[in-house]
């Protein structure tokens, strides 16, 4: 099925609403057992963008690597926001999340009047003004460039935090399971990138004393993404 390019449907709608600037959010990292979460912000106007930008998850490595300096050029204005591991553990993922989009917020030149949000869940709350969109990474333009984006760019720095750790394969699984990462926690227990309340460990019973209980805000957000 051929993938339908995403468009400037909801930013026009917001628009007509009264909102000026509408900046796209998406997030890039959240079942990652090592890394930040990575939030991008993307300002885009009602221009055409580059040919192919869709969800950056349909999208090649190749493809991504040459999209991305394209939209940088192109939007009108992007920036990144990121919530460390450590900060992962100690909030829970919602807060996590909502402090690395408030962070890519308030790095931007300019303030949006609207914020459209990929997925159905409005983690950022107030007093952003949010409208949240399924798959909107898919259907929105200024939050596909968000997407891409964050992704090229969270991708690139766990491959430089890589180079300190090779044998977990940074490079290749940008902090999320694979045969290689699996092996190496097994033989090598986590480093200062991994987080630590997160299941995996339960299936490390080496390396189990190591896990950190969340605080009970962040208790139901515990991710289940095990061996």
């Amino acid at each position: 099925m051929p993938v339908v390019p995403p468009t400037h449907s909801v930013e026009r709608s917001l628009r007509r609403a009264g909102a000026q600037v509408v900046v796209g959010l998406d997030e890039v990292g959240r079942g990652s057992w090592a890394g930040p979460v990575t939030v991008g912000a993307a300002v885009t106007g009602l221009r055409k963008p580059p040919e192919g930008l869709t969800d950056s998850k349909l999208l090649t490595e190749r493809r991504r690597d040459a999209l991305a300096p394209l939209l940088a050029d192109w939007v009108t204005a992007y920036a990144l926001g990121h919530a460390s591991a450590r900060e992962c553990d100690e909030l829970g993922m919602t807060a996590a999340l909502r402090l690395a989009a408030v962070r890519a917020l308030e790095a931007l030149p300019v303030r949006p009047d609207a914020v459209i949000l990929d997925g159905k869940h409005d983690y950022l709350g107030g007093p952003w003004r949010v409208r949240t969109v399924i798959k909107g990474d898919q259907s929105c333009i200024c939050v596909s460039a968000a997407s891409v984006l964050a992704k090229v760019h969270r991708d690139a720095l766990m491959a430089e935090i890589g180079e300190s750790h090779p044998e977990y394969g940074f490079a290749d699984n940008a902090g999320y399971p694979s045969p290689v990462h699996r092996a190496a926690l097994e033989e090598f227990g986590p480093t200062e990138h991994h987080r630590l309340s997160w299941s995996y460990l339960d299936a490390l019973p080496k390396w189990r004393h190591l896990k950190v209980e969340r605080t009970l805000a962040g208790a139901d957000e515990q991710l289940t993404l095990g061996f």
